[in-house]
């Protein structure tokens, strides 16, 4: 079974082609200045987030972990958490975004994945997560549902489906991602 990260569950959600150009067909891709602030606010957060209170995410105490690299073998899926915060008996995965458009579909299932491999690696349930967004400072917390997981699982069939058949998937949905993709200029088929 391929071994994939959580980013790739983004990724797909985002724009399937950009698996297809890691897995099938690897190029270099162009790191983008969108990339490289959005690792820079990482920093820059994680260095705030330690000395906050959790009462922005409605918890009265817990203890915070920040980078752990998370994998389960029975799912084949790893990936670097950004934080979670462990309250009595719960996990709650929290995911850093620096957008100023709201969680998108791609950062709810990415959030999905991180809930499941929380639950292999700490045999409990996940619940809930958050979704904090980095320009504004706003935490959008998500239910993670049985749904959402079963979707995840359908995703992760589809990549490695993708890669087993070396067949290249339809472009993003909404074309206005091409424009600062990092693959643009291997998808000959988009503006």
């Amino acid at each position: 079974m391929l071994k994939l990260r959580v980013s790739d569950i983004k990724q797909f959600v985002y724009c399937p082609r950009i698996l297809y150009f890691t897995y099938v067909l690897p190029v270099d891709k162009k790191v983008t200045r969108k990339m490289t602030y959005g690792q820079e606010r990482h920093v820059e957060l994680d260095c705030l987030e330690k000395r906050r209170k959790l009462k922005r995410y409605n918890l009265a105490e817990g203890e915070r972990k920040f980078h752990t690299h998370l994998y389960s073998p029975r799912l084949g899926l790893e990936g670097k958490l950004d934080l979670h915060i462990i309250c009595g008996q719960e996990f709650f995965p929290v995911e850093f975004k620096n957008t100023l458009k709201g969680p998108g579909l791609n950062h709810k299932y990415q959030l999905t994945a991180y809930a499941m491999l929380l639950e292999d690696v700490y045999r409990r349930p996940v619940r809930y997560g958050f979704i904090y967004l980095i320009p504004t400072g706003t935490i959008h917390e998500l239910e993670i549902t049985p749904n959402m997981r079963q979707h995840v699982k359908e995703i992760m069939t589809k990549i490695r489906c993708m890669v087993k058949g070396q067949s290249m998937p339809g472009t993003a949905i909404r074309k206005q991602r091409c424009v600062d993709c990092e693959y643009r200029k291997f998808c000959g088929d988009v503006i």
